[in-house]
């Protein structure tokens, strides 16, 4: 193949590969330095011992959008977007409502706005949760270190293998707490 038939070819995989949306990969994992939104400053950084409540939301109309670590947003996969976890970071969501509990993979960067939100999920990632209709739910989020096989169907898209729902006694506890936090 000559010099001139190597570049063509060359262009015409990179084209496959999306234009210029990163590939969808867990390395390098990113950080970031600190930014602000709308008057508030947010701290990148890796919390291994993430564990958190709050309130979920979803989106999904951004579809074709790069993500803040450069992928391409597809709403039904299931993604999710922190204000402050490494990009990707992979976090348990738990609905403090049901105990649905699903595992999902951080490639962006929010919620903005809304008291006491701390993650907003995809289209995809809502659906799992079966909190889509209500809009917002109540949550708890931990980081999770989960097996190489629930990363790669993550990062195809693809659910995470179903997980156990949470006892109701423990959600009886998760609310009180949150109750007493003023959330």
């Amino acid at each position: 193949m000559g010099r001139f038939g190597a570049l063509g070819l060359a262009l015409a995989l990179s084209a496959c590969a999306g234009g210029d949306y990163r590939p969808v990969r867990d390395v390098p994992v990113r950080i970031g330095p600190p930014y602000s939104v709308r008057g508030v400053t947010y701290v990148p950084a890796a919390d291994p011992a993430y564990d958190m409540l709050g309130y979920a939301s979803w989106y999904g109309s951004e579809s074709g959008n790069r993500t803040a670590n450069g992928e391409r947003f597809r709403p039904d996969w299931v993604t999710a977007a922190h204000t402050s976890l490494p990009l990707p970071s992979y976090v348990e969501v738990t609905a403090l409502d049901s105990g649905r509990t699903i595992v999902v993979r951080v490639n962006d960067r929010g919620p903005f706005a809304g008291k006491g939100r701390v993650i907003d999920l995809s289209r995809g990632a809502a659906e799992q949760l079966g909190m889509r209709a209500q809009g917002q739910v109540a949550v708890r989020v931990r980081v999770v270190d989960p097996p190489e096989k629930t990363r790669e169907r993550l990062r195809k898209g693809k659910a995470a293998e179903e997980r156990p729902r949470v006892p109701e006694r423990t959600l009886v506890k998760l609310r009180a707490q949150m109750k007493a936090a003023g959330l």
